[in-house]
């Protein structure tokens, strides 16, 4: 007998008996998932609010991080001229959906094996785009170390290892993550009730990055949800003064805010 066959037919059943003791259930709507379906059932996984702006330059996303950056480049009244930030997320993300709760499972529920899950969603799409296919280093936006402490994990460093793999899995080669060169110097105040203005002025100069042993070409800031892109703003500020002019700094979350 084929070895794959078996191995597939005892996965199978592996998967048959655990649902008995703790069944599965679609991270969406919460029905008990079949046999075949990961994390989300069929229905809601052929009604996922995909954003499909990996291939689109000039996305909202895009346009409202590049707009931030430039903020801030008039302000230091210097002139610059920098690579455009790409920019793309996975989903739409609405606090009356039900699929906000892709992101929330992860960030509140611990759920990695659900985070990954998407990530890769994630990373299978971005490695098929002419914009992000040359993405060589996977930067994680960093927690304050006292809040990671009582968390017990950041949500962003889950969410980029499983984009790394996403990248793999489609041959273009899993683009190195790295966890310490950035991070976050200054604690700040949780961004989810802060009006815009307020986000800006909370994380400003609250990361600091250092120089690599090597310099990429193309970075790629990932976080769980874009906002007003106000903390990947300051994340960006911090990494453009150690990488100077050349290198493209991006960012990749799993869920975006607006329509």
């Amino acid at each position: 007998m084929d070895t794959r066959i078996t191995s597939i037919s005892l996965k199978g059943a592996l998967l048959a008996m655990a649902d008995l003791a703790m069944p599965r259930v679609c991270v969406v709507c919460g029905r008990a998932l079949l046999l075949r379906e990961r994390h989300v059932c069929t229905l809601c996984g052929a009604g996922l609010p995909l954003t499909y702006f990996a291939r689109q330059r000039d996305n909202p996303m895009a346009l409202a991080f590049n707009s931030m950056i430039q903020r801030e480049i008039d302000l230091a009244e210097q002139p610059a001229c920098e690579p455009f930030s790409y920019a793309a997320a996975l989903i739409f993300y609405s606090g009356s959906s039900p699929y906000r709760n892709i992101p929330r499972r992860l960030k509140y529920g611990r759920d990695f094996g659900e985070g990954r899950y998407f990530a890769r969603l994630l990373g299978r799409e971005l490695a098929g785009s002419p914009l992000f296919s040359d993405v060589d280093k996977v930067i994680p936006v960093p927690l304050h170390p006292l809040r990671r402490w009582r968390r017990g994990y950041n949500q962003a460093e889950v969410i980029a290892k499983g984009l790394a793999e996403g990248f793999g899995e489609v041959g273009q080669g899993a683009p190195a993550m790295d966890k310490g060169l950035l991070r976050r110097v200054r604690k700040t105040r949780t961004q989810t009730k802060l009006q815009r203005m307020e986000r800006y002025a909370n994380v400003k100069s609250a990361f600091t990055a250092s120089a690599p042993a090597k310099m990429p070409r193309h970075v790629l800031l990932v976080d769980d949800v874009f906002t007003t892109g106000a903390t990947l703003c300051a994340c960006e500020r911090a990494l453009r003064a150690v990488f100077g002019k050349t290198v493209r700094i991006s960012a990749a979350t799993l869920a975006y805010v607006g329509r």
